[in-house]
């Protein structure tokens, strides 16, 4: 079926989904409340399953033109001896490619040219979404791809599920040269991750207590093993990006809404548009699986098969966004609560059981 949708958010589940949905025939709209897209150029982990996905919206070459392999990769302990390999080996033997790592602009990039190839997508920047239902007025169909703090999700779910502290804070960059080794560096209450990301340089992330500045962060890790004090040297701190480690809780009962307005406050013979939430918006989770980018992927993906293989009409679009909430919700969430106990498994202070758990992964 077609009908009219607008896609509020800009982010990677917003362009994705509205990729999605032309494809499927639908008249899209996308805002976003910023007045440019965000551009930082943290590193994007891409399952097999997500580059997949990418593949059906049409844009999966233009991933793989930027992208770069994620291979061989440890958990060590600061002083650098390894306690367990990455799982990749087994996630390339299964799925038949290799887990991949993107710069996020590069991402983003590849997203707006498939947007931008069908030519009649309208992408208004500085357009902050207040009132939901006068959004929905005329329309089929209302996606909040806007991010943890959803003006979308508050509109038809309430505040209830909301943006919650886990106690930490992460900081990020790229330096510009190429680490010897990838993977996690687990310490009490800390650790350290890097990655590859482009040929001659590689992303970092560094997961702290709350309270550490970024004049702390370099004595933070001034003992661990090589090459993490050269990364942090050798990245301008007025490049670094913070920002505190937050998930979506508690989780959503469901990820579509027809209508929370009450019956008296809708127009005589009016249908208000249905909502459904993608990305962020319907499932935050902290980064520790690596899954965030690639659950907004399928998200996306997921919501415009539903759509494209619904009968016309009203009942037809509430019949896909069930289907979608029954293929994403429950599978998006178990993603999310598994990233939330990895993490507390991570930073926890209790090292020595931590440890002796890992190092009985398999090889």
């Amino acid at each position: 079926m077609t009908g009219t949708a607008t896609v509020v958010g800009a982010g990677i589940s917003g362009l994705a989904t509205a990729i999605g949905l032309r494809r499927a025939g639908w008249t899209v709209t996308v805002l976003e409340r910023r007045t440019e897209l965000e551009r930082y150029g943290a590193a994007f982990g891409i399952h097999p399953t997500a580059q997949s996905a990418l593949d059906r919206l049409g844009v999966g070459d233009a991933l793989r033109d930027h992208a770069v392999p994620y291979r061989d990769a440890h958990i060590r302990t600061p002083d650098g001896r390894p306690m367990a390999r990455l799982p990749l080996e087994r996630i390339e033997s299964k799925a038949g490619r290799p887990e991949l790592l993107i710069s996020r602009p590069y991402l983003l990039d590849a997203l707006l040219a498939g947007l931008d190839a069908f030519g009649d997508v309208p992408l208004k920047l500085g357009e902050r979404v207040t009132d939901v239902d006068a959004l929905a007025a005329g329309q089929d169909l209302v996606i909040g791809a806007d991010g943890i703090r959803s003006a979308v999700r508050t509109a038809r779910f309430g505040d209830r599920s909301g943006p919650r502290r886990v106690g930490t804070v992460a900081w990020i960059g790229i330096a510009d040269f190429e680490s010897p080794v990838h993977g996690e560096t687990w310490g009490s209450g800390r650790f350290f991750g890097l990655t590859p990301v482009e040929p001659g340089r590689t992303n970092w992330y560094a997961t702290v207590p709350e309270a550490t500045t970024a004049e702390e962060l370099r004595a933070s890790f001034a003992g661990w093993h090589d090459p993490i004090p050269r990364i942090l040297d050798a990245t301008d701190p007025a490049t670094w990006i913070r920002y505190e480690m937050l998930h979506l809780y508690p989780a959503l009962p469901s990820f579509v809404s027809a209508d929370a307005r009450p019956a008296s406050r809708v127009p005589t013979g009016a249908r208000p548009a249905p909502v459904a939430l993608v990305g962020d918006a319907a499932h935050a989770m902290t980064p520790n699986l690596g899954q965030g980018a690639c659950t907004a992927i399928l998200d996306a993906d997921a919501l415009a098969r539903a759509l494209a293989a619904a009968p016309p009409g009203p009942a037809g679009i509430a019949g896909a966004l069930r289907a979608y909430d029954a293929e994403r919700r429950r599978s998006a969430q178990r993603t999310a609560f598994g990233s939330r106990t990895l993490h507390r498994f991570m930073s926890t202070e209790r090292t020595r059981l931590r440890d002796a758990a890992v190092r009985l992964l398999p090889g």
